[in-house]
């Protein structure tokens, strides 16, 4: 049985939404790790994070990183690395199923503290805490492997001078290296900052947005393998299944490129 007990808000939400997506849209996303813990979450944290566009809006990230990583794994013949950086409690290994690649998971001490106690590891799984920009979670893999690395809802809350340095550094680390990341445009991110100062969370502010995709490769010396919109799948699977006002959203921020899912790769 998970132990729950001091684990924040902030990490139930992403697994409070994979598990109302997994109920009400299986046939779109499904996670059984996340549904096998749902009678052991607080029921108030699942109701936080009610709603059905912001429900999906956390969804509509692990099912395209999903995607990217399965392609990834068939291209390699599954002989890679897959690095989740900033993993929460994440059940990316779990929901891939059975691989001969190795998954990495690492995020801040308390977070990797909590994950063990309310995940466990898998046997191809291994934590990792630590700083993601400190670059120690590299230590002891096998660099000359093919790798990915997901960083996930996570750059928004840097500056581009360290995010565009980041990947510069990874370059160097990772010879056989690819990077997928989410981001907002300018536009996004305004609206996202907006909510954020009405909430009065100061510490929560976001600097980083993408506007053109090729040029963040192009700065950063790697090749854009490829830029979608954030629900191009999600839209399309659940066309006719979700309410008009979620159905309207979706389509609102892929007309207006407000969040995209980045794949880079050198």
């Amino acid at each position: 049985m998970a132990n729950f007990q001091g684990v924040p808000d902030t990490l139930f939400i992403p697994l409070a939404a994979r598990i109302y997506a997994s109920k009400r849209f299986p046939e779109y996303f499904f996670d059984a790790k996340a549904l096998s813990l749902e009678g052991e979450i607080p029921s108030d944290s699942i109701q936080k994070a009610a709603g059905e566009y912001f429900n999906l809006a956390s969804v509509a990230r692990y099912h395209n990183l999903d995607s990217i990583t399965r392609e990834f794994l068939s291209r390699t013949n599954e002989s890679g690395n897959v690095v989740n950086l900033g993993c929460g409690l994440d059940t990316a290994c779990h929901r891939i199923g059975e691989s001969s690649a190795h998954f990495y998971s690492s995020d801040l001490p308390e977070v990797i503290a909590t994950r063990e106690r309310v995940l466990g590891t898998e046997p191809n799984e291994t934590l990792i805490p630590g700083d993601l920009f400190a670059l120690d979670w590299a230590e002891g893999m096998d660099r000359t492997l093919p790798t990915l690395i997901l960083v996930s809802g996570v750059f928004q809350y840097f500056t581009h001078e360290k995010v565009t340095g980041f990947i510069r550094a990874l370059k160097s680390l990772f010879p056989k290296g690819e990077l997928v990341f989410d981001a907002a445009d300018k536009l996004g991110l305004s609206i996202a900052n907006r909510f954020v100062r009405k909430s009065g969370n100061e510490s929560a502010r976001m600097y980083f947005f993408v506007n053109d995709a090729k040029a963040i490769a192009a700065e950063t010396g790697t090749h854009l393998r490829r830029c979608s919109m954030f629900y191009t799948d999600t839209r399309k699977l659940l066309r006719g299944k979700v309410r008009p006002g979620t159905a309207f959203l979706m389509w609102g921020s892929d007309v207006l490129g407000n969040g995209k899912i980045i794949h880079l790769s050198w």
